[in-house]
Order: structure tokens, then sequence, then C-alpha cells
């Protein structure tokens, strides 16, 4: 389950207290209902990378209900996350709905998500990740 509202803004508040690699967090969250939240924006990292982040989330249950994570460095996407069902894959089983697309054909080429979750926090995962590229 996700902290609830006020602490996840407050997370998300201090994402770049958490990392030397970001460069600034433009990132906003807000109800859009009694019983949903929106996150969207992006986090800024050095050589030109750029995380664009939107969430859903259902302020009932703590949980992200939808969501897409996509890095770009430059124009080049370099990977995005989606929980966009292909039921017809058993390569994604094992993290079904979460999976990442990745290079070559980025459109088409899914593999698991193991690090993904709608129960979960996802930005410190992200942030980890784009780490491991800088």
């Amino acid at each position: 389950m996700l902290p609830d509202f006020e602490a996840y803004c407050n997370l998300i508040a201090n994402l770049p207290n958490q990392s030397p690699y970001i460069q600034r967090s433009i990132l906003s969250a807000y109800t859009i209902s009694a019983l949903t939240a929106e996150v969207e924006g992006q986090i800024i990292f050095g050589d030109h990378y750029v995380l664009d982040v939107w969430e859903l989330l259902d302020l009932v249950t703590q949980t992200i209900y939808r969501y897409s994570y996509e890095l770009r460095c430059g124009t080049e996407i370099i990977w995005w996350y989606d929980p966009q069902e292909h039921p017809n894959d058993p390569t994604l089983t094992s993290t079904h709905p979460h999976h990442k697309h990745v290079s070559p054909d980025i459109k088409h080429h899914r593999i698991p998500a193991p690090g993904i979750s709608f129960e979960e926090p996802n930005l410190p995962f992200l942030i980890r990740e784009v780490e491991k590229l800088l």
C-alpha cells in the first residue's frame, strides 16, 4: 500500500534530496476527486536524461491505478514502463501487467518489470535505474 496522499506528496517533494544526480524535479501531485489523485511532470538528471512521470492514484485503496514512466536522453527514448496488458505474451507473465519497453524496436520489445508495482512507490526504483546510466 502507498503511504497516505500527504506522505506521498512529501516523498515526491523530497526526491531531489535522495539523489545527487537529480538536477531538478518538476512533479506535481494533486487531487482530481475525493477518490483520485494525479502525479505528473518530470525529473531532470545530468547528461540530458529526463524522466517523464504520470501516475493516477486511488486514494481509497492507496494504490497506483495507472502509470506511465518514460526516460529520454535528449530526443531519444531510452525506455518506458506501462501496465498495458499483453495476455498473449508469455514472457511477461512474471510481472503481469507491468513491463518495460526497451531497444531494439522499443515499441514492440517488452521485458518483465520486477521493480514496478501498483502497491509501492515506483519513483525511488526508477531513480536508481537512471542513476545506473549516469
